[in-house]
């Protein structure tokens, strides 16, 4: 696996922790919209405590820096940060759509086929006086995973799906194509209505347990 895909600003790493922090550490040296993926991430982190499972060199494991502010196309308050999930669930959704999968997002940024889970992201935003400076998101997509830990509960892949198997090199860079589709949209106040608009459209909540 090439470790460096300098066309792209994708750097693949054959091993890590997690590619937030991953990214994290390597944070000033990186460009806006730069990519951080793992063929291996062994202690994968999801929303609160939950961990993500992912055999190595079978899903993708990644993380996107994106800046805001002054030398930026997106400019976003601390307060518009859900802007951030708009932009990655529905680049995710509209990456599923290339590949005939129809999806929805369980709030705040699941992606799931029906009543399984096909993607979780870990978003962790950086602000500072009243205005967002960068967001790390991570993204678990299950790509060709086949084997499940009998714990978890409702999970499913695109393998699984369809029925074939990906070049998880390849699906990424599509991935990340829509990925800065949907951060230039928010460059504007008309982009990020029309992203927030759509969002609501596919999003949903578990009803709350008594």
């Amino acid at each position: 696996m090439k470790p460096l895909q300098a066309e792209t600003g994708i750097i693949w790493v054959e091993s890590s922790k997690s590619t937030n922090s991953e990214l994290r550490r390597r944070i000033d040296s990186l460009d806006n919209l730069s990519v951080i993926a793992a063929a291996e991430q062994t202690a994968g982190r999801g929303q609160g405590d939950h961990s993500w499972f992912s055999s190595p060199r079978t899903n993708l494991t990644f993380s996107m820096l994106l800046r805001f502010g002054p030398g930026f196309p997106v400019t976003l308050g601390a307060s518009e940060a859900v802007t951030v999930t708009h932009i990655a669930a529905l680049a995710v959704r509209d990456y599923l759509l290339t590949k005939g999968i129809d999806s929805r997002i369980k709030w705040p940024n699941d992606i799931w086929v029906g009543d399984r889970k096909i993607c979780g992201m870990l978003i962790e935003n950086s602000s500072c006086a009243g205005r967002l400076v960068s967001s790390i998101t991570g993204i678990g997509l299950n790509v060709n995973e086949s084997s499940w830990p009998a714990e978890l509960p409702n999970p499913v892949s695109m393998k699984e799906l369809l029925g074939k198997s990906y070049v998880l090199t390849d699906e990424l860079v599509e991935l990340v194509r829509r990925l800065r589709a949907r951060y230039s949209q928010a460059a504007s106040g008309e982009g990020r209505l029309a992203l927030d608009e759509e969002f609501g459209k596919y999003v949903f909540r578990l009803p709350s347990r008594p």
